[in-house]
């Protein structure tokens, strides 16, 4: 391991070099053929640094021709060796053309230019750019696109890329060429091209200042029918930003393509977006409630990256926090105008305290801006996106809405058509505001999460009331000395009545003492309000304080958040042989019952209210944590609740509106709310026929996973017939059948093994496919606690056959799968041998990609 680790060259920050020469344009020649496409590419290159030679980036390449000026250079006058061709002597002005030939049909890694079925497409964020072609691939390289695309043109109507089309025609051998120019300057990340046959979908959107801009939607063939909803939700999120953040698009036209063959949720590359088709395609029968959702989400991420993002884009990749962590949060905000702004929340806080969390007590714990890394592509973490989202939110809450739209517009003045840092955002945000964010600065820079402890004391005779507020964050893998942060906390106080408070608290040292005068009673606190830090919360709340929370807080994060607390806090007595008997106080089950029998308008509220936490919610509550504990507490919760409120879940489920399906606010609250107490109801022995019933006159898809979550998670004798009645039903339909894999995958019983075995016999079920194996793969891991943390290891053992296998054909998609291996010191003695074994197995492999091998030695280190 050593070693191997001194001949992989990790990149810092630190280390940082404006790029020795710039290349304002580039000219950009395709002839596509599967097995050999050939790349020609123009660039002007100007001289920045004196005396450098000039170092491009090139990763499988074959290289046919490189031309200074016209000149076509002789071996000897360059260097081609590992992942770059070296030219020592070049002038400070000149033209560089370099010809390469490339295979898009062998490319499994799905960077770069490859075959998505019968279609091309390229993934070039972070360095995908150097499979394509010598380059300086870098994001700090901006350069003026022209792009001609030539293939047969029978096969490929569509010729894309970005920017806006500049001619079209047939040859007589029947070509088609197309070229492309995209007057804004952009890194070669952002370049992207596809060429297919395809379904069209076109719409148009009109700006704030009147211009008309084209909208054009393209899918596989037969699926047309599933993308007006993605359609309709680009010109809700254009219309928002517009409003907003007074922010309009700026092209002509603005297209969108749906593949099934790609490695993330989708791409932002200037007015051409891919996306995976899971985040399109939608019709009633075949996306739920949360696939609309993610689909509404995403679609609006990628179209704010064209000023968080693509205007602006940054300097290195270090800064990635500085396009996504924004753009997230901008989502986020976008999501929470168009539908509930607390489920919105909701959902957010649960990835922090499950994923994020856990990957800041892991090896692999990073700040938003890390220091340090072997392969770029590890740096798409939840740390990266969703804390940095995070950090975002909190820089609004500090500064209020109009301030932080004050430092929005100075951010993308001062740095239109630039690579910026997150120090100059924060910058912008300072000066815009006239406000010290230096302290504040430290989030970007301190990895780990940060404890928060907080107490109360009331003194009736003055009336005053007094709180005090402590920080501390332990000791990560990558940094031993903590400093003290910023932290904006914001509290309601719950008084006699119905008078309340809201207060906005800023923490600046490691402990620190907030006064309350004309206090006329001892309030019950409400800490750390619409989660307004992403932080862990340590108080001495009683069970009455937070049940009354639950039920009488302003902000339904508040309320949930104390139900949360409620029931990690009797998960923990317990595991703690405090509550051997799992008792349960009376007044929760007359609040539950009381939400129940008059849930209100926001039933999709009430659910969450009725929910336990999941097991990787609780789980981040113990340093090392207890599996049996947390599944079996969980369990016989779960049955009592289901006894003591039996007739109330049926009650409610009886009657909640049910109505033909749409997609609005409302109608998913009552899906929502159904569903919860289907899931309740399924613990019954007299379940079986109500399962069916839903499962089989579901016009929905929400309503039909509703009904195989519940018979699943119950293990019921219904689901086996269920599940095969599902699959065969969808059959032919890979979008489906991802959720068939997901369900196989996720089974609480040892029948889980074969089912995963038999799935990948699956016609469908492709290695290839990054969507079928985490359907399959990546559900089992994180989503099936039971089973995969199995004491005879078998768990472990599955996955690292799978990470294996991927490693081999698509290495990012194979570093993601690990990720739950790594905590490994983190469980009991057993399950930590069991965990570290696989891993040594995984090290020892001669051919470990650089996306895998990062992550296994720094988890074994």
């Amino acid at each position: 391991m050593a070693t191997d680790q001194q001949n992989r060259q990790a990149k810092s920050r630190h280390d940082y070099q404006p790029p020795a020469f710039l290349i304002p344009t580039i000219d950009l020649h395709f002839e596509l053929d599967s097995a050999a496409t050939i790349v020609s590419s123009v660039m002007q290159l100007r001289r920045q640094t004196a005396g450098a030679a000039l170092k491009l980036d090139g990763q499988h390449l074959k290289l046919l021709q490189v031309l200074i000026d016209n000149k076509q250079l002789s071996d000897a006058q360059y260097d081609l060796s590992g992942e770059s061709l070296t030219i020592p002597d070049v002038p400070d002005a000149f033209e560089l053309k370099i010809v390469t030939q490339i295979a898009p049909v062998e490319n499994t890694a799905l960077e770069g230019l490859y075959m998505a079925g019968n279609s091309y497409c390229t993934q070039c964020e972070a360095e995908g750019f150097r499979r394509i072609s010598y380059f300086l691939d870098r994001p700090d390289v901006l350069s003026e696109y022209r792009v001609t695309i030539k293939a047969a043109a029978a096969s490929y109507p569509y010729l894309l890329s970005n920017g806006n089309k500049i001619a079209e025609h047939i040859t007589a051998d029947g070509s088609r060429i197309v070229q492309w120019h995209d007057p804004f300057p952009k890194p070669c990340y952002l370049f992207a091209l596809v060429a297919g046959d395809y379904d069209l979908l076109e719409d148009n959107f009109i700006t704030a200042s009147g211009r008309e801009v084209a909208l054009q939607l393209f899918v596989d063939k037969g699926q047309a029918h599933r993308g007006d909803f993605a359609l309709q939700a680009l010109k809700r999120a254009m219309r928002w930003d517009e409003q907003r953040f007074n922010l309009e698009y700026d092209l002509d036209i603005y297209m969108v393509v749906a593949t099934d063959f790609f490695n993330m949720g989708a791409m932002e590359n200037k007015g051409l977006n891919v996306f995976n088709s899971k985040y399109v395609l939608a019709e009633t029968a075949t996306a739920t409630d949360r696939d609309y959702f993610n689909i509404e989400s995403i679609i609006g991420h990628e179209y704010f990256h064209n000023w968080t993002g693509n205007r602006v884009t940054c300097q290195d990749w270090f800064q990635l926090s500085l396009k996504e962590g924004l753009t997230v949060f901008r989502d986020q905000e976008f999501s929470a105008d168009m539908g509930s702004a607390t489920l919105c929340r909701i959902d957010a806080v649960k990835l922090i305290r499950t994923a994020q969390f856990a990957e800041d007590a892991s090896p692999m714990a990073h700040p938003i801006r890390p220091e340090s890394v072997l392969e770029m592509n590890n740096f798409y973490t939840v740390t990266v996106y969703d804390k940095g989202a995070e950090v975002i939110r909190m820089l609004q809450t500090i500064l209020g809405k109009e301030g932080f739209a004050q430092g929005m517009a100075l951010y993308l003045k001062r740095h239109d058509g630039q690579a910026a840092t997150c120090d100059d955002f924060i910058r912008a945000m300072q000066d815009a505001n006239r406000y010290d964010l230096s302290q504040f600065a430290l989030w970007y820079s301190q990895s780990g999460t940060t404890q928060l402890t907080a107490s109360q004391q009331y003194d009736a005779a003055t009336q005053v009331l007094t709180l005090t507020l402590g920080q501390s964050t332990a000791a990560t893998a990558d940094q031993s000395v903590k400093k003290a942060l910023l932290i904006p906390v914001r509290i309601e106080l719950l008084l006699s009545g119905n008078e309340k408070q809201s207060h906005l608290l800023l923490l600046t040292e490691y402990d620190q003492v907030f006064s309350f005068n004309n206090i006329s009673n001892e309030p019950v606190v409400v800490w750390l309000e619409h989660f307004s830090a992403p932080v862990k919360l340590q108080q001495q709340s009683s069970d009455d304080a937070l049940l009354h929370i639950a039920a009488f807080a302003t902000d339904g994060v508040a309320r949930w958040d104390a139900i949360q607390q409620f029931w990690s806090r009797k998960v923990a007595e317990v595991i703690a042989g405090k509550n051997a008997q799992h008792v349960l106080p009376p007044k929760l089950f007359q609040m539950m019952q009381s939400w129940l029998r008059d849930p209100g308008d926001d039933k999709a509220l009430i659910a969450e209210l009725l929910s336990l936490p999941d097991f990787e919610t609780l789980a981040e509550q113990y340093e090392q944590i207890p599996v049996d504990g947390i599944l079996s507490a969980l369990e016989q919760f779960r049955q009592i609740i289901a006894d003591r409120l039996q007739s109330d879940f049926v009650s409610c489920y009886q009657q909640v509106p049910v109505s033909a399906y749409q997609y609005d606010e409302a109608s998913v609250g009552n899906r929502r709310l159904r569903a919860l107490c289907l899931g309740y109801i399924a613990f019954q022995h007299n379940s079986q026929q109500l399962l069916q019933a839903h499962y089989h006159q579901a016009d929905n898809m929400s309503d039909t996973i509703a009904a195989l979550m519940a018979s699943q998670q119950a293990q019921t004798d219904t689901f086996k017939a269920l599940l095969a009645d599902f699959s065969q039903r969808w059959n032919s339909d890979v979008l489906v059948m991802d959720k068939a894999f997901g369900l196989a995958a996720t089974q609480p019983s040892e029948q889980v093994f074969t089912s995963i075995e038999e799935m990948q016999s699956h016609p469908l079920f492709s290695w290839k496919n990054p969507n079928r194996v985490r359907a399959l793969f990546s559900a089992f891991s994180m989503r099936n606690p039971r089973q995969f943390h199995s004491a005879d290891g078998k768990g472990y053992q599955l996955l690292q056959y799978a990470v294996a296998k991927m490693d081999a054909i698509n290495p990012q998609v194979a570093a993601r799968l690990i990720t739950p291996l790594l905590s490994w010191r983190r469980y009991d003695e057993s399950r930590q041998q069991a965990m570290r074994n696989v891993l040594q197995v995984l090290a020892d492999s001669s051919s470990l990609s650089n996306d895998v091998f990062e992550k296994v030695s720094r988890s074994l280190s």
